[in-house]
């Protein structure tokens, strides 16, 4: 890009980047023939009686490749209102505290350019989700790392009330975590809660990954503390539970003033989100959940083969066992380099598409981000490629 046009272009672009996340793809596209531990899309097709739904639909309903309403079709809104009243016991109102938004990404950046504007902080825990940090900046605002436990990635609640000014407006929280999956303590997420209120700050929970959660352990969601209800922005996401990603359909929760002005940046970038994804959402709901209870029972068994087959690499690739999503971070052994540099060499020397750590900030530095979402013979391939990389270092 010429220096004259980047000059043109609004700071809130040019302090913007690609993430990581999609840089890697596009290095092994030149390398050819790479396996992914990279991009956190489970493999699971979507399911047949949502397929079916949706097919229905264009065949029979001629609204269904049409325009929604604006927050998104009623059915659909009455349905994540009880799926929000049955698992976080939150009695929202479909008609005036729900939307449903081009995936969980729209909701967050609904959310940001609502609350966030220039001067304004938000803290981050730290490694974060890098979409995150892009739109606190493309509001203007400024973030503010509160870094998690290394020890555990475990919330710091100590480091948030640290990085607190008085130009904090808001806070972002995740759990289960993505990148490194873990699934925060209710007591941390308590107290993090009691901070919000003593300061009067925003919560933005993105509760993306909420029901991928391991070894009978269910996620701890803000969004069930009525108190914290006048602060709270809850985002949900159909990617990740469903196996929905290409769909491109979640949904907001907020008390009736507050989305109310969030659905005038969402008219504005999208007027609705697609009505054949709606469609597709709302089977997801509706339908049989035992296909979605497999799911997680195989991203479950997933976790405990890619977690042993790194164990079996002579501490090469170091690591804390996740308990929630589907993502490892795994920590080089010796001898030590740029995350970067080594994500890299990866894709060159292994064939194996990986993360680097740094992208997702300080913390993740030294580290690769390894998703287990792919099926089990992906998993084995890349780390047999591992495994006989990391044996001739």
């Amino acid at each position: 890009m010429s220096a004259g046009l980047e000059q043109r272009l609004s700071r809130r672009v040019r302090q913007i980047k690609i993430s990581a996340t999609k840089e890697m793809p596009m290095l092994a596209a030149q390398v050819g023939g790479c396996v992914s531990l990279g991009q956190g899309i489970p493999s699971f097709m979507t399911p047949p009686h949502v397929v079916d739904a949706v097919a229905k639909a264009l065949r029979d309903d001629p609204a269904a490749g049409k325009y929604s309403l604006q927050p998104g079709m009623p059915g659909l809104r009455r349905a994540c209102a009880e799926l929000l009243r049955a698992e976080k016991g939150l009695p929202a109102d479909p008609e005036t505290e729900v939307a449903i938004t081009v995936g969980g990404m729209e909701g967050l950046l609904c959310a940001m350019l609502t609350l966030v504007g220039p001067g304004d902080e938000v803290i981050v825990p730290e490694p974060f989700y890098p979409s995150h940090v892009e739109q606190v900046l493309l509001s203007e605002g400024t973030p503010v790392f509160a870094p998690l436990s290394r020890a555990d990635w475990s919330l710091d609640v100590d480091a948030v009330a640290r990085a607190i000014t008085p130009r904090t407006k808001a806070v972002i929280v995740s759990s289960p975590h993505n990148p490194t999956g873990a699934v925060f303590a209710k007591a941390d997420l308590l107290k993090l809660a009691e901070l919000a209120l003593r300061h009067d700050i925003f919560v933005i929970c993105d509760d993306t990954y909420d029901a991928l959660t391991y070894d009978n352990e269910a996620a701890f969601s803000l969004a069930s503390l009525p108190e914290l209800r006048p602060l709270l922005v809850g985002v949900f996401s159909f990617s990740k539970r469903f196996a929905l990603t290409g769909w491109r359909v979640g949904f907001l929760w907020a008390q009736e003033p507050l989305l109310s002005q969030m659905l005038k940046v969402h008219d504005a970038a999208a007027i609705c989100a697609p009505t054949p994804a709606q469609v597709a959402a709302l089977a997801s709901l509706a339908g049989p959940q035992d296909v979605y209870r497999d799911m997680r029972a195989e991203l479950e068994k997933r976790r405990d083969l890619i977690c042993a087959r790194l164990d079996g690499m002579g501490g090469r690739f170091r690591h804390i066992r996740p308990r929630g999503a589907f993502y490892v971070m795994a920590e080089a052994g010796p001898p030590a380099c740029d995350s970067r540099e080594l994500a890299v060499r990866l894709i060159r020397e292994a064939r194996v598409i990986t993360i680097p750590g740094g992208a997702f900030g300080p913390g993740g530095e030294g580290h690769v981000r390894l998703s287990f979402g792919g099926d089990e013979a992906e998993i084995n391939t890349a780390c047999d490629r591992l495994a006989a990389w990391a044996s001739q270092l």
